[in-house]
């Protein structure tokens, strides 16, 4: 599957074959673990492995501004995107859109289950592999009518990416969407989510944004 890019001014087209969702990738192991037994309370099974690597179908990266979703069950998180195509990695930003109904059944189902946003922005990772705890991710939600803050870190807070990138086999034609971090307040659907990742040592950012429109769960 190609998808067209903006790599600093040109265009590029990147073809990918493959698409992993790495989780459970927080860099402090305890608060991973603390989330983990969260979760374990509510029905969900823990990880068989620390970080685990959910293969997804290609098909699934979207760089639409609207996704469809089955029911009110899901919600998305802001993660770094790892592509290598042509011998190269590129950074960029995605969303992890998930259904958490599905979830508490197969994470593993969920991660397939819906869309996954992707940055059209991509960055050289040469350019920022040299200060890379430093690069900032940002979500907003709107809520009540009201843009809030969903999520905020830095990936100092995620495992280093090439050693995420060992653990996957991260081949040519790969696409990968890193971790994230916890959300303020719990995490909740949202209609609208705006991600951004910025580099404060070049002054640059991607952008990301997308509505969620609801589709009916019949029976």
């Amino acid at each position: 599957m190609g998808i067209v890019f903006n790599f600093e001014n040109p265009s590029i087209t990147l073809t990918l074959n493959s698409a992993v969702v790495a989780g459970w990738t927080g860099r402090d192991q305890a608060a991973v673990q603390h989330h983990i037994d969260e979760l374990s309370e509510l029905g969900i099974a823990p990880p068989s492995s620390v970080p685990l690597y959910y293969r997804v179908s290609t098909a699934l990266l979207t760089q639409s501004d609207r996704i469809e979703v089955l029911g009110e069950g899901s919600s998305g998180e802001v993660e770094p995107l790892l592509i290598r195509a042509g011998g190269k990695t590129y950074f960029g930003l995605a969303s992890d859109h998930t259904d958490r109904d599905l979830e508490a059944y197969s994470v593993a189902a969920s991660k397939q289950a819906c869309a996954k946003p992707v940055s059209s922005t991509l960055w050289d990772f040469d350019d920022i592999a040299g200060h890379l705890d430093d690069i900032r991710l940002r979500c907003w939600i709107e809520e009540n009518g009201q843009e809030v803050l969903y999520q905020e870190g830095t990936l100092a807070g995620i495992r280093p990416l090439e050693e995420l990138c060992a653990g996957a086999g991260f081949a040519d034609g790969t696409a990968m969407l890193c971790g994230t971090f916890p959300a303020i307040g719990g995490v909740r659907p949202a209609r609208s989510y705006r991600m951004e990742v910025s580099d404060p040592h070049r002054g640059k950012t991607i952008g990301l944004s997308y509505t969620v429109e609801t589709l009916p769960i019949v029976a």
